[in-house]
């Protein structure tokens, strides 16, 4: 027989309703009562009846998450990662993939399958500044990424010109001058690749090095075919560079194959750094130095962040915080494709 609220109660010790508001994360709850409870629920085995929960709680229980395309690893990852995340707050993530699709994103936002959840984490790509009175949702939303609507919302993003910028820095200092950039969007300003060339720039300007347009390679879709046609039309160019900023991971990999193809040795004759510290980018020969840009702190926060909002909406709190951009911390992980000394270069294998 399946496991009841009775049965958790006598092995804790306690009454049902103490019972029910643990489950319910009830928070004026004392921790040794919470943790009898919890005991007795491991113990057991029980599983609550999401069902009637909902029902009496008014909450479903899940979250949506709807980022651009999970073919590229970043959002794939940071997928996993607020899944997990949700996980261990006991809440089902149902995934939505809009293709970075301005429509689709609209689409998404008034989709009527947000009815099965209780809020949403969106990382738009395609919807621009004039359609930001299609964010203003009945219910909790978080956004992810750039895209910096208006302070209405809860935003969760990355320091993408301080991390390129350092990213770029971190080559200079280890000796390189002359330093190529793949993965560049033609005219683009607000996004990931307009952020980032930016802090390249900046960079580059602080250490009174010229700005080079032939050191750059410009591709659309940030996957490793684009980062290797993007490298190619570099090389094609000739100007003499002795370094690659793949404005992603995926990016500077398919950079480092073409530059392989093209006899160059990596890091001898060409250090290589990327940006998001994909778990590939470890396993990569040379293994890839990179950007972490505090992927795994976005998820958790973005969870948190749409967690607590959906439970000041059920309570109807009148003192819930204002909405607030938080940014992460980011690290530059050094390894073999990009030293940080010049000796290690030289002395390399």
């Amino acid at each position: 027989m399946a496991v009841t609220l009775h049965d958790v109660a006598r092995v804790a010790g306690v009454s049902i309703k103490t019972v029910s508001n643990v489950i319910n994360d009830y928070p004026h709850i004392r921790p040794a009562t919470k943790s009898k409870v919890e005991q007795a629920i491991e113990e057991l085995g029980y599983q609550p009846n999401l069902t009637a929960r909902s029902l009496r709680s008014g909450r479903a229980g899940a979250i949506a998450l709807a980022v651009p395309d999970l073919s590229l690893p970043y959002f794939a990852e940071l997928a996993g990662a607020v899944i997990a995340a949700a996980e261990a707050a006991g809440i089902v993530v149902l995934v939505e993939q809009t293709g970075g699709d301005p429509a689709r994103e609209l689409e998404v936002l008034r989709s009527p399958r947000l009815t099965m959840t209780d809020g949403l984490i969106f990382s738009p790509l395609g919807i621009e500044q004039s359609d930001a009175p299609a964010l203003r949702v009945p219910y909790p939303l978080v956004l992810l990424g750039e895209r910096v609507f208006d302070p209405e919302h809860d935003h969760v993003s990355m320091r993408n010109v301080e991390a390129a910028r350092a990213a770029t820095e971190f080559l200079i200092a280890s000796g390189r001058r002359r330093i190529a950039v793949v993965g560049a969007h033609e005219g683009e300003v607000i996004g990931s690749a307009g952020f980032r060339l930016q802090g390249y720039r900046e960079a580059l300007d602080a250490a009174g090095l010229e700005f080079d347009p032939d050191l750059v390679g410009y591709t659309a879709p940030w996957h490793r075919s684009g980062g290797a046609q993007a490298m190619r039309d570099v090389l094609a160019h000739g100007a003499p560079f002795d370094a690659v900023f793949g404005l992603n991971d995926t990016l500077a990999l398919g950079a480092m194959r073409v530059l392989q193809e093209a006899g160059l040795r990596v890091p001898h004759d060409v250090s290589v750094i990327g940006f998001d510290d994909l778990d590939e980018a470890e396993y990569s020969i040379p293994s890839l130095t990179t950007v972490d840009p505090g992927r795994r702190w976005i998820a958790r926060t973005a969870v948190e962040t749409l967690l607590a909002r959906i439970t000041a909406a059920t309570l109807d709190a009148a003192d819930a915080p204002q909405p607030a951009l938080q940014l992460a911390e980011f690290r530059i992980v050094e390894r073999e494709s990009a030293p940080a000394a010049a000796s290690a270069i030289a002395t390399a294998v």
